[in-house]
């Protein structure tokens, strides 16, 4: 299944050096991670510490390529960088629309998993559209809870369920959802903080120690505050 990458740093970094570590870890990855691959980042001055009603300068891209064939040279550098690379369910939809993240005019979203038998009503051209517009159906001012809500419901409505991890961003925090029944290896997502920099990735981007986040997780990482600093997360138990 597909293969995620979150970076956040308090001073902007290089955006090739990660996309290019990425690429690496996908084009060697046990599946096929070649359906096309996108990215999302913020830019400019205003990706400094907003208020509420700050509105963030988003940046998107989608290429149909793999990720390992494109130009990776061509992204500057930024303080937040979200990416996600496809493996397209059952090598079908592979069209460049289909590629993540998915963003609205609010929030970021990238996916990977496999569910299958789900019976809930919402609009989206594949799987991960639905449960990204799912998710906000739930989202009344807070959406951790949202998450975790949505999610929730999702499991009890779905047949078989291999694994569901989901992150999302308002560019302000960073939201994690982790959970799965199979292949604990492939599908645990990892998290490092090195060099005042948050790294959350679907697997190892070197052969340095990677935190592993726990199967069933729910949490947020609030990412702007006035010290620019990383807080500790929120959290469902």
């Amino acid at each position: 299944m597909c293969r995620l990458l979150v970076v956040k740093s308090e001073e902007e970094f290089n955006i090739e050096e990660y996309l290019d570590k990425f690429a690496k870890s996908c084009k060697n990855s046990e599946e096929y991670q070649g359906h096309g691959w996108g990215c999302s980042y913020l830019v400019g001055d205003n990706h400094e510490p907003p208020t509420p009603k700050h509105k963030l300068n988003w940046q998107h891209y989608k290429n149909i390529k793999p990720i390992w064939e494109d130009n990776l040279t061509r992204f500057s550098r930024t303080k937040l960088l979200i990416a996600h690379a496809r493996s397209a369910f059952e090598d079908k939809n592979i069209r460049v629309e289909n590629n993540m993240p998915f963003h609205d005019n609010k929030y970021i979203f990238i996916f990977n998993g496999e569910l299958r038998g789900v019976k809930i009503k919402e609009q989206g051209r594949i799987g991960a559209e639905k449960i990204f517009n799912y998710i906000k159906r739930f989202n009344k001012g807070n959406l951790l809870e949202a998450l975790n809500k949505a999610t929730e419901i999702i499991k009890k409505r779905t047949e078989n369920l291999k694994a569901m991890n989901i992150i999302m961003s308002d560019g302000r925090k960073i939201y994690l959802s982790s959970d799965f029944n199979e292949r604990p290896e492939y599908f645990t997502v990892r998290i490092k903080n090195e060099n005042n920099k948050l790294i959350i990735c679907s697997e190892p981007l070197d052969n340095s120690e990677w935190e592993k986040i726990p199967n069933k997780t729910v949490k947020s990482f609030t990412i702007f505050e006035q010290s620019n600093k990383i807080e500790k997360p929120e959290e469902f138990l």
